[in-house]
């Protein structure tokens, strides 16, 4: 078996609803879903692992406000470098320890990884994603005043409805791609483009922006620049659905591409949520990928079998 999978952990599957996100309770996590990935690995895949970084990033810009007045803040495209760090190294021990339990030696590593993003992307020019704490209108107003933060109301009501947004660019360009495919032909498991990767324009030279990258997007261009033949979202449900959370959800097990662009189309998917992953699997297929899958952070195994998830096919 020599097919290149790459494989999406998401940030609120490390870190769940209602954990405090201590280290304990994100690595146990990170460690239960880390068994289906390493018995992929032992029958003969070839792995990549991205992640996403939400709840992660969101506690360090929490960090960097409350501490500003004893340290120096860093802007948030550090704070992602910061976190793939963080979760890659979560990600790279507890894979390793299941691996060994399995009888499996591999090498797993993290890359620090940078994704291109254009400065003429429109969401530069009317940022929409939410990150980091929420305020009341007296801090909104002061923050926005001193640290020039776009700050806009995102709930209805309430003593704190305001929050940060900033833009959510379409990722371009994996900066370390070739890095990643020497890597993976060396048989090294690689985390890479976590939290969406650091976004970067160039301008003469790279340079980071304060920006969030989708990370099921980023994973779709990573997957897509090495070539990898399935392309697997593990997330907190078990599988995609029609007319979520309402009476007549209904769970799909198989839809083909047209039918994938269609439900897309008529507003099935949640925008922020499931909307990402099913838009980064048809662009997946659409570039020469074999099979996408959407499936549970603990399922890993038996999605690929087929036994589990949502399964997505040309």
């Amino acid at each position: 078996m020599e097919d290149l999978i790459l494989i999406a952990l998401g940030g609120n599957a490390i870190k769940g609803e209602g954990d405090l996100g201590t280290f304990e309770q994100q690595y146990e996590r990170i460690y239960e879903s880390c068994l289906g990935i390493a018995k992929i690995v032992k029958e003969g895949y070839k792995v990549i692992i991205t992640h996403g970084n939400g709840p992660q990033v969101g506690n360090l810009l929490i960090q960097q406000e409350r501490a500003s007045d004893e340290v120096p803040p860093q802007p948030l495209h550090v704070c992602v470098a910061m976190s793939q760090g963080q979760i890659g190294y979560m990600i790279q021990q507890a894979l390793h320890n299941r691996l060994m339990e399995i009888g499996v030696r591999r090498t797993v590593v993290s890359l620090v990884t940078q994704v291109m993003v254009s400065k003429e992307d429109p969401d530069f020019k009317d940022p929409h994603k939410p990150v980091g704490p929420f305020y009341d209108e007296i801090t909104a107003r002061k923050y926005a005043k001193e640290r020039g933060y776009i700050i806009k109301k995102v709930k209805p009501k309430g003593l704190k409805p305001y929050r940060r947004v900033v833009p959510s660019p379409r990722p371009l360009e994996i900066v370390e791609a070739n890095a990643v495919r020497l890597l993976v032909e060396a048989g090294v498991i690689v985390i890479a483009s976590g939290g969406g990767g650091v976004p970067v324009i160039r301008n003469g030279r790279l340079k980071g922006v304060d920006a969030v990258i989708d990370k099921d997007l980023a994973g779709e261009k990573l997957a897509e620049t090495v070539g990898a033949e399935i392309f697997m979202i593990l997330t907190d449900v078990d599988k995609v659905y029609l007319n979520y959370g309402k009476p007549n959800q209904k769970p799909i097990d198989l839809m083909d591409l047209r039918e994938a662009k269609r439900y897309l189309r008529e507003g099935h998917f949640l925008k922020g949520s499931m909307e990402p992953k099913v838009e980064a699997c048809i662009k997946f297929l659409e570039s020469g990928g074999k099979r996408a899958i959407i499936a549970h952070v603990n399922k890993a195994y038996e999605a690929l079998k087929g036994l589990e998830g949502t399964h997505i096919v040309p």
